[in-house]
């Protein structure tokens, strides 16, 4: 480190000796400042952005120079300089941009000016989309997010940002990076992370998004999350359909005419932007535009976005990007936050020569030592100088994150983390912290730990987690966790008892295994279609004993490990002496005539309760997530996804005789699942499997083909499970099945031209689930409804179909981060 400094350092001062500083500031007539104004050497890509101050510093060695000043809405402004050994001072204050009105004769009725030039732009942008098939650039980015107020407690816990300070304004993130980026088209990108740092977290890594929001293109994607249907460019080939011109004027730069087009959209609650783009005349390209998103422009999390680009001649046919700035504004739950997102763009190369597979899976590549770099690297590189904020915040976090390291200091951030709170303990769980040996404590909430059901009774499920972090690098995978539980039926008077142990590693690729051990209680289908709580409400209010159990002697062994190339491998081995349980309990709280509990044991498959007996079944399979992508850390490597489906095999094989054993069958299941993005046509999301028993000579109830069903008001789990159909009703151990999941989110789309559903900005979903395991097995439902309710929920109304009938109608509502209710 010190030889890095010393290099920088040395590196900078000779720089000094042969340029000259250029550096001034950047304001309007009547003196406000022009927050990110850009500054450029004429003829040249060469350039600096002002900051929020508008001040701004230029490097360059002696000779004459045009300096360029501009603002999108303002007039440019040139001052010629010859620079030797001196810096010198260069304000510069630019004036509204004024527009010369084409003589044009509009007669009543007539057409604006503005459509002729926005149709020359739409015809001319799939040309502009691809006229750089392959480009590399370098990016400066800095990003802020700021709040002006928040309140004192949310969900009645007290907010403490943990540095001391108590005023309503304060920076909440700083970061800076720099970052190289390659893009071949059509779909091929790569992002190379060279520098970056986050105020007062010198062990992370800023935000690296250089990607260009492209106007050229039809369907623009904005950050993630923000609409899922994307929005509209005002020159999509669609465009004219969603929006409404009006010709602003003209002005000159460099003898090009260039038209200043107001756009408002036609409709509120449509995915549209409202602002002002400029088209030069001629060649009907943009040359920059100020657009906003807000609430009725369909986006969700935030309240408004603000988009500045600028476009700059590299060569006399090709123009690229300079600037790009993002202003987000949010209120919520009473925070109120805005920030910015400047990228500088600098360096374009137009005709790159990549090597043989430099685009490879790799999305993001961050360098070893990237977050190292020390602040006399940062000063001699940073395109825009800090604001006074900007540097009292880094001085500030970087030594509370000096003394945040102090033993005391953790000490005493346990303490204050480490009080019991009731909404964790009753519901989520509470967390309890050892920062300086980086261990975790959890205890299970409430919910999880009281429940009744008929074969235990009002039973207690005590239990929690305790895991050790085995290094200091944030969002390291070595660790390892241990979760004891216990359990206690008041009805059956059986203690249970079990426990595992996870190791989760990987110096790149995500790996762990599993052991555990103990006696438990399971469900039949043992992926618990039914949770604990919803069993619980189910039999003790209706009398309704849908979950059906049985107890275990178990010892288990687990492994999962990512290898690349989005390929994952998974297996494992278990042996559980399997005891069958009956009803010990048959009360409720209504007791309610002519209601019986059933026995525990599916009748619809069953006439008597299974024998005990004991199973060793070894399991195996292969995921493939063809073109995944992956972020590099300098020592981790993290899956961000694919566009194609995923492919899953599975197997299991009961072993018999071994340890006595008494299953012995071969079963299989091949998956198919994908999510597929129809930006304005929404999402449509589908799963089906194909699955059966390659042998079944001696197969249990617990091991055979179970399919999720659901007979209560909380939804099923999405695209994994039936709305309606009963739990065992199809279970079987035929030679093969076919089960299908298809859903589509219309995402606001038919919803928006409704003005109450539109105000309240809930979306319509629709789908279908279906399975057959032969010709007296065949089941089919169709649901649809809303979701986005309050942000959490989906209601839908569904409609079963049993060998071609409707058999069957219910509601389901789902809440997101709840699970099964």
């Amino acid at each position: 480190m010190r030889i890095l400094t010393f290099i920088t350092l040395f590196i900078v001062g000779f720089t000094s000796v042969h340029a000259a500083r250029i550096s001034g500031r950047v304001t309007d007539e009547k003196g406000q400042v022009l927050v990110y104004a850009s500054i450029l050497v004429k003829g040249t890509t060469q350039g600096t952005t002002a900051n929020k101050e508008g001040d701004y510093f230029l490097q360059l060695d002696p000779g004459t120079y045009t300096i360029i000043a501009q603002y999108v809405g303002y007039s440019r402004q040139e001052k010629t300089i010859t620079v030797g050994a001196n810096d010198i001072p260069l304000n510069f204050q630019l004036s509204i941009q004024q527009f010369n009105l084409k003589e044009v004769v509009v007669r009543p009725g007539g057409e604006d000016p503005a459509y002729d030039i926005i149709r020359n732009a739409i015809k001319k942008r799939p040309y502009y989309k691809d006229q750089l098939s392959a480009f590399q650039c370098e990016v400066y980015i800095k990003g802020q997010l700021q709040l002006r107020a928040y309140p004192k407690r949310l969900l009645g816990e007290p907010v403490d940002f943990e540095d001391g300070d108590t005023s309503q304004r304060k920076m909440l993130f700083l970061s800076e990076t720099v970052a190289r980026y390659s893009v071949e088209k059509p779909h091929k990108s790569k992002i190379e992370v060279l520098s970056t740092k986050v105020s007062g977290r010198s062990d992370e890594f800023g935000l690296s998004a250089p990607q260009i929001v492209s106007f050229y293109e039809n369907n623009i994607q904005v950050g993630r999350n923000l609409n899922p249907r994307g929005f509209i460019s005002p020159i999509a080939s669609s465009a004219l359909n969603f929006y409404r011109y009006h010709y602003e004027g003209s002005f000159v730069e460099d003898g090009r005419e260039i038209n200043r087009i107001k756009v408002t959209p036609k409709r509120r609650y449509e995915p549209l932007f409202s602002g002002y783009i400029n088209i030069t005349e001629g060649d009907w390209r943009i040359h920059s535009l100020q657009l906003r998103l807000t609430k009725a422009s369909q986006m969700e999390l935030i309240d408004s976005l603000n988009i500045e680009q600028l476009y700059v001649p590299i060569s006399k046919d090709v123009w690229v990007i300079k600037t790009q700035v993002l202003y987000p504004a949010v209120k919520l739950l009473g925070f109120d936050a805005f920030g910015s997102f400047v990228n500088v763009y600098s360096q374009f190369n137009i005709d790159p020569s990549f090597e043989r597979k430099f685009f490879n899976n790799t999305y993001l590549k961050i360098y070893e030592g990237s977050n190292k770099k020390p602040a006399a690297f940062w000063d001699s590189i940073r395109p825009l100088p800090l604001q006074a904020d900007e540097v009292a915040d880094y001085f500030k976090k970087d030594s509370l994150e000096k003394a945040h390291k102090d033993p005391e200091y953790l000490d005493s951030i346990d303490r204050r983390r480490n009080k019991p709170h009731l909404f964790p303990l009753v519901a989520t769980g509470q967390l309890f912290y050892r920062e300086k040996k980086r261990e975790i404590f959890r205890v299970n909430p409430v919910l999880e730990s009281f429940a009744y059901n008929t074969v235990e009774g009002w039973l207690g499920s005590f239990g929690g987690s305790y895991t050790k972090l085995l290094d200091t690098i944030p969002g390291s995978r070595h660790a390892f966790s241990v979760e004891p539980a216990i359990r206690y039926g008041l009805s059956n008077h059986h203690l249970n008892a079990a426990g595992t142990f996870t190791y989760t590693y990987g110096k790149k690729y995500f790996s762990s295994f599993s052991l555990s051990g103990g006696k438990w209680v399971y469900q039949i289908n043992n992926a618990n279609p039914i949770s604990q709580l919803s069993n619980t409400i189910r039999s003790w209010l209706f009398e309704r004993n849908y979950a059906k159990f049985y107890e275990a002697w178990f010892a288990r062994f687990n492994f999962s490990k990512d290898v690349g190339s989005g390929i994952k491998v998974f297996g494992g081995l278990k042996y559980e002496d399997r005891i069958p349980l009956e009803n010990t309990s048959f009360h409720s709280l209504g007791d309610r005539k002519g209601i019986e509990f059933t026995p525990n044991f599916p009748i619809e498959i069953m006439a008597e309760n299974f024998e005990r007996h004991q199973a060793l079944i070894a399991h195996a399979g292969i995921s493939w997530l063809p073109g995944t992508k992956y972020i590099e850390y300098p020592d981790r490597i993290v899956d961000i996804g694919s566009q194609y489906p995923l492919l899953t095999l599975s197997y299991w094989q009961g072993i018999p005789n071994w340890l006595n054993s008494d299953v012995n069958y071969a079963k299989w299941r091949f998956d198919v699942q994908q999510s597929l993005n129809l930006n304005l046509g929404g999402n449509f999301r589908y799963k089906w499997a194909l699955g059966g028993f390659l042998r079944h000579d001696k197969v249990e109830v617990i091991d055979y083909t179970h399919f999720n069903g659901n007979q209560i008001l909380a939804s099923a789990e999405y695209l994994n499970g039936f709305q309606l159909l009963p739990y065992y009703k199809y279970s079987n151990m035929n030679r093969l099945y076919a089960e299908g999941h298809f859903e589509h989110h219309f995402n606001g789309l038919l919803t928006n031209k409704i003005p109450l559903f539109r105000a309240i900005n809930w979306y319509l979903v629709a789908g279908a689930n279906a399975l057959y395991a032969d010709s007296d097995k065949e089941y089919a439902e169709v649901f649809a409804g809303f979701e986005n309710i309050l942000k959490i929920a989906r209601l839908d109304l569904v409609w079963g179909f049993d060998k071609d009938k409707v058999s069957m109608f219910g509601i389901r509502l789902g809440i997101r981060g709840f699970g099964k209710l």
